[in-house]
């Protein structure tokens, strides 16, 4: 009976060690993707199966851990469309409708494989915490749990290279265990400032059969930005940014 319980304490004392070095790790690859305030433009590219693209324009800015703004550039359908994210609560602003609607977290703006959650991604700690942590030959496999029932997805498994401490791909899961979609973090670029990062992520589904969507970083740069930028009052004039 004691060897058992013995057992079971070095099992809870390995498993919380691990836990923590994991989050560790995932504070690391938060800050080597990108800094904690920035601005960036990005190109999505959703891909059909018989071959057919559909190509999005947007310029993001970021503050802190987990506020993010996209405004749309292109195409011209789109342009001037901005939306916000402040945590777990999202907005999208359409000109012509004048005022903010909320949007959600599994729902996607730009349509494709890649959901609101991707396109304003916040930090991974904010989200996640990792339950533990398997260390390989050239890295890290990270199992991470969604603090909160908000998350668009319940489960990550993240491949973090060793060297780089980035992600290499990352699958999400449902709640019911069900894969939801692959991401590939692909072409480490250095972006300059002390910023280098994969500058393309490729997803797919199967849920989505066929379908791929691609997302193109360039302009990463550290940025300072008032807390105004990041309020529904402010989303008519995010262009303004850019001046």
């Amino acid at each position: 009976m004691f060897r058992l319980l013995l057992s079971s304490v070095l099992l809870l004392a390995a498993l919380s060690t691990q836990a923590a070095d994991g989050n560790e790790i995932l504070k690391k690859v938060d800050r080597n993707l990108e800094p904690e305030s920035y601005e960036m433009y990005r190109k999505l590219i959703n891909i059909e199966p018989d071959g057919r693209r559909k190509e999005f324009v947007l310029y993001s800015v970021k503050k802190g851990r987990d506020k993010i703004v996209a405004l749309f550039l292109s195409p011209p359908s789109d342009a001037g469309r901005a939306t916000l994210r402040d945590g777990d609560n999202m907005w999208l602003y359409i000109p012509s409708v004048g005022k903010p609607v909320r949007i959600t977290s599994l729902q996607s703006v730009v349509g494709g494989v890649f959901n609101n959650a991707d396109i304003l991604r916040i930090d991974y700690t904010v989200e996640y915490n990792a339950e533990s942590m398997v260390e390989e030959k050239d890295g890290y496999v990270l199992a991470l749990k969604a603090r909160t029932n908000e998350v668009a997805y319940d489960r990550l498994k993240m491949w973090v290279d060793k060297k780089t401490v980035l992600p290499v791909k990352i699958e999400a899961y449902a709640a019911s265990g069900l894969l939801i979609k692959t991401l590939y973090f692909k072409d480490i670029k250095d972006f300059g400032g002390g910023i280098r990062r994969p500058a393309a992520v490729e997803t797919d589904s199967p849920l989505y059969k066929g379908y791929k969507s691609v997302m193109l970083y360039s302009e990463l740069r550290k940025r300072e930005l008032a807390n105004e930028v990041f309020t529904l009052n402010y989303l008519p004039r995010v262009a303004d940014l850019r001046k």
